[in-house]
C-alpha cells in the first residue's frame, strides 16, 4: 500500500505518494487511497502577521492588499466555514490541513484547539491530519504538548548556522532569532513532536553548501527542505515592492536572491555530501523528488511536476488565491463566503493556471533532455526570455541544468535499485568502497 510523507515548505505543503521499497523512504505519517485530482489549501490563520521581519520575506507585504485598520487574522466564523467547507470538498477518506503564515503561532493555542474540535465535528468518518509551519520562536511546552497529543507535524524555518540565520531572520526590533529557534527545536524534540526543517537559500548561505548541510546534520535534522530566493522588485501604488511573474521587475532582483550559477553549484556540492554519507538517513526534499521523476513517479513537489494549480492559499478573510506565490490581485479566485472550494479550485480559470505550467514552456525547454526532471520548475521564476527570444524561461535554468547533469549517473543507479526492490541507500556503501564509482 502506498505510504504518504507530509513535507513542509514555505510556498507549499504537499503530500507525496510513493509505492517503492519502504526501506528507502522516511516513515509514514498516514496512509491514503489514490484520487484523481486532489487539491490542498494553505490556510493563513494569522494573515501576514509575524513577530519576525525577515529581510527577504515575500509575504509580509501582503497586508497592504487589505485595509490597515483591520486585525487581519482569521476569526472563529471563518475558521468554522473553512474547516467545514474544506472537509466537505474532499473526495478521499483522509484530509490534510495546512496552517501557514505569517507566523501561525501569532494565533492563540485556543484557536487551534477550536480547529481540532471543528475537524472532529465535521469529519464524518474521515481521517484528519494537520501540519503547521512556524519560525519556532514562540514555541512553548504547552504548544509542544498540543502538537504531540494531536499528532501534528511541525515545520520549523531556520536558515543554517547562527551567523547566517541571524543576518536576515530578525525580529521587528532588529534582534536576532537563532537562539530562540533552537530552543523551540529542543522543545519539540523533548516532547516527541515530529518536525521538519525549512531553509531559505539566499545570497549568503548559497556560498557555503557544506557548512549549510552539515549544520542541519549536526542538529539531528532528518527531513530537510530548502527553497531559493528568487524575487524581483516592482513598486506598486499600495506600497508592495515585489513583482508578479507577469510584471516587469523594473527594480531588478531582490539583493538576497541567488544567482543561477550559485544555485547549481550549491545543489551539486550538497548532493555529493548527501549521496556519499546520508542516503536513507537524511531525507532531502529536492533529491527525493528528483529521484521520483527519474522513476516516472509523481514528484510530490509542485515545482518539479508537469502541472500545478492544486494548492491554493486561503487568506484570513476568506479570499482564495491560485497559489501562495501568486497572492496578487490578478490571481484572486474569489472568497469562501461567496463561493465554494469546489467552484474555485475546479474552475476553468484555476485549471488554466495549472495547465499553463506545461503549455507555456518555450521550445528550449521542450527540447531539453532534463525536461522530465525539471518541467520548467516554478512558474513564478519563469520571467526570462530564451536566446531565441521566447518568453517563459526559468531564471534558475542554468543551475538546474548543471544539477541534473551532475546527478544523472547516481539517479540512474538508484533507479535500478528501486526497480529491483532494493533500497537506494546502498549507494552509500558503494561510494565508500569506491568514491569515484560514478566519475
Amino acid at each position: 500500500m502506498a505510504k504518504v510523507r507530509i513535507y513542509l515548505r514555505k510556498s507549499l505543503t504537499f503530500v507525496r505518494i510513493i509505492s517503492v521499497t519502504p526501506l528507502s523512504l522516511p516513515p509514514a505519517v498516514s496512509t491514503i487511497s489514490p484520487f484523481s485530482s486532489p487539491f490542498y489549501v494553505l490556510a493563513k490563520s494569522a494573515g501576514s502577521r509575524c513577530n519576525l521581519s525577515c529581510a527577504y520575506c515575500y509575504y509580509l507585504e501582503k497586508s497592504k492588499l487589505y485595509g490597515q485598520g483591520e486585525a487581519q487574522v482569521m476569526d472563529d466564523a471563518m475558521l468554522e466555514r473553512f474547516v467545514r467547507s474544506y472537509i466537505e470538498a474532499q473526495t478521499t477518506p483522509s484530509v490534510l490541513f495546512t496552517w501557514h503564515g505569517g507566523e501561525t503561532l501569532m494565533r492563540p493555542l485556543s484557536f487551534y484547539r477550536r480547529a481540532v474540535a471543528l475537524q472532529r465535528k465535521y469529519a464524518a468518518g474521515r481521517v484528519i491530519d494537520n501540519c503547521i509551519q512556524t519560525n519556532g520562536t514562540l514555541l512553548t511546552d504547552e504548544w509542544c504538548r498540543f502538537f504531540r497529543d494531536e499528532g501534528w507535524l511541525v515545520g520549523v524555518s531556520i536558515d543554517g548556522p547562527q551567523p547566517i540565520h541571524d543576518h536576515y531572520r530578525r525580529t521587528r526590533s532588529g534582534r536576532p532569532s537563532f537562539v530562540q529557534v533552537m530552543k523551540g527545536i529542543e522543545m519539540l524534540r523533548r516532547h516527541g513532536v515530529e518536525w521538519n526543517a525549512l531553509a531559505v537559500v539566499n545570497d549568503l548561505n548559497v556560498g557555503d553548501p557544506l557548512g549549510f548541510y552539515r549544520f542541519f546534520r549536526s542538529i539531528d535534522c532528518h527531513y530537510l527542505q530548502f527553497t531559493p530566493i528568487v524575487e524581483r522588485l516592482q513598486p506598486h501604488a499600495d506600497g508592495r515592492r515585489l513583482a508578479a511573474v507577469d510584471e516587469a521587475g523594473a527594480g531588478g532582483m531582490l539583493p538576497m536572491s541567488v544567482t543561477p550559477e550559485a544555485w547549481g553549484t550549491f545543489l551539486c556540492t550538497l548532493f555529493d555530501e548527501w549521496v556519499h554519507h546520508d542516503v536513507g538517513q537524511c531525507f532531502v526534499q529536492l533529491f527525493d523528488s528528483t529521484l521520483a521523476n527519474w522513476m516516472g513517479q509523481p514528484p510530490g513537489i509542485c515545482t518539479l511536476a508537469p502541472t500545478c494549480g492544486h494548492a491554493a492559499a486561503l487568506e484570513w478573510n476568506g479570499d482564495v488565491y491560485s497559489c501562495d506565490h501568486f497572492v496578487f490581485p490578478e490571481y484572486r479566485l474569489g472568497n469562501l463566503r461567496e463561493q465554494s472550494f469546489v467552484e474555485m479550485m475546479y474552475s476553468e480559470r484555476q485549471r488554466a493556471f495549472g495547465q499553463a505550467k506545461r503549455t507555456t514552456l518555450p521550445n528550449r525547454c521542450r527540447q531539453c533532455p532534463w525536461l522530465f526532471a525539471c518541467n520548467g520548475e516554478c512558474p513564478k521564476n519563469r520571467f526570462l526570455h530564451t536566446p531565441e527570444g521566447e518568453p517563459g524561461l526559468n531564471y534558475l535554468c542554468k543551475g538546474y541544468r548543471q544539477f541534473f547533469s551532475h546527478v544523472a549517473p547516481y539517479m540512474d543507479w538508484m533507479k535500478q535499485e528501486l526497480l529491483h526492490q532494493r533500497p537506494p541507500a546502498a549507494i552509500v556503501s558503494l561510494l565508500q568502497r569506491d568514491p569515484h564509482a560514478f566519475d
